[in-house]
């Protein structure tokens, strides 16, 4: 189990072995907060995945991932993931808010 450094490499890697075996990769994320550190795991019991940080900008690479992993995991390992975006879905909902009438 050796860390991969760079993040674009992770996620790429991460994803290729959810596609190659979707029904027993699993997705781990721990926090330490003694040390401050975020490590995220993808594991299929062959091969594991891992990638280590204590940046608080990576929280926001971490939601896009989240999002990637929930989207090819209800839509299925052959979904487009192109559209898949973190902060900008939710913030595309959040003008509908309310279901009462306009004054």
């Amino acid at each position: 189990m050796v860390y991969i450094t760079s993040w674009d490499d992770f996620v790429d890697r991460s994803v290729q072995l959810f596609r190659a075996d979707p029904d027993s990769t699993r997705y781990v994320m721990k926090y330490r907060h003694c040390d401050g550190k975020l490590v995220l795991k993808v594991t299929d019991n062959k091969e594991c995945l891992k990638f280590k940080t204590d940046q608080a900008q990576d929280v926001k690479k971490m939601e896009k991932l989240n999002n990637l992993f929930f989207t090819l995991m209800s839509r299925g390992p052959d979904a487009d993931v192109s559209e898949v975006t973190g902060k900008e879905q939710t913030e595309a909902r959040a003008g509908k808010k309310g279901r009462g009438r306009k004054q």
